[in-house]
């Protein structure tokens, strides 16, 4: 087992652990620590625990001391400094008539390194932007494309719910969301109201997924034959909340045969045969099964990461 801390150097950004060594180190402390890009402040946001060696990326680069007021002074000057060479940019950029927009700027703690975010919809020839930035600076200039999750990241904003977005507040990783995840949480397949600001499908469907992939393991997929206690039927609509199926089920009277809706929990149900092909399962459910669901599909399929 190694001793670690967790510091974050961005808010919302990711936690990367460091070796505290004989240094007391406690949580919502700063600290500087040696990084793969040199020297930099950060927060304590996990205090010291023991982890395994395999939840570490060796080699643990280590804490180099609890943040003095020189070095906190040091940090906000280089937040002022940052808001500076960020109008810089934009007029050198707007100079050299380059189609990419800028997102950030951040100065690294030891001054040793100015990086500039933008965004850009193809390759952005930037070399000569880069001598006139080195030019000003004195130092050295990084360029970094990034996608829209992060100038989102970056940005911040409202969501459709009313809160601030997760990305911008908590959510230090993005992890890849599907529209299968929006489909098997029974959501509208509609664009509009399944991507955030970034353009791309909402974190948050990946938020409950695993506890629906659980309980549709159970219950049994729209057209499957079944056998219910009312005989057997078709299922035409789940309810993974409630962990129901509604069944239609065939009713002989006589020589005349008449169709009943019945509502079954998952336990008074057993599959008889496997659910139907996808145009059968959407005639069951109502829709139009015409040219326009493949064309509908692949809108949906580049909203993904």
């Amino acid at each position: 087992m190694v001793t670690v801390v967790g510091v974050r150097f961005k808010k919302a950004g990711k936690i990367y652990y460091f070796n505290p060594g004989e240094i007391p180190v406690e949580k919502n402390n700063c600290v500087i620590v040696e990084t793969a890009r040199g020297v930099e402040f950060g927060e304590v946001v996990v205090g010291p625990k023991e982890v395994s060696e395999e939840d570490i990326v060796a080699p643990l680069k280590d804490v180099i001391r609890t943040a003095t007021e020189e070095d906190t002074r040091q940090h906000f000057e280089n937040k002022d400094k940052e808001k500076e060479a960020f109008n810089i940019c934009l007029e050198k950029i707007e100079f050299h008539q380059l189609d990419m927009k800028l997102i950030d700027v951040e100065y690294t703690f030891d001054n040793n390194k100015v990086i500039f975010y933008f965004t850009a919809d193809g390759r952005v020839d930037f070399r000569e932007l880069v001598k006139d930035l080195a030019a000003i600076f004195k130092t050295r200039i990084e360029l970094r494309q990034i996608g829209v999750r992060d100038e989102s990241k970056m940005l911040g904003g409202i969501g459709t719910c009313g809160k601030p977005l997760c990305c911008a507040t908590w959510l230090g990783d993005f992890e890849p969301v599907s529209i299968k995840m929006a489909k098997e949480q029974s959501l509208s397949l509609n664009p509009t109201k399944i991507s955030g600001i970034c353009g791309r499908l909402f974190c948050c469907l990946k938020y409950e997924y695993d506890m629906y992939q659980e309980i549709l393991d159970k219950l049994p997929g729209v057209g499957s034959i079944v056998l219910t206690p009312y005989g057997e039927g078709t299922v035409i609509e789940t309810n993974v909340l409630l962990e129901k199926v509604k069944v239609k089920i065939k009713i002989k009277n006589g020589q005349d045969n008449s169709e009943e809706l019945k509502v079954c929990s998952i336990n008074e149900v057993s599959k008889v045969k496997e659910k139907r092909s996808l145009k059968e399962q959407l005639a069951l459910q109502g829709h139009v099964t015409d040219g326009l669901l493949e064309d509908e599909l692949q809108q949906l399929k580049e909203l993904e990461d």
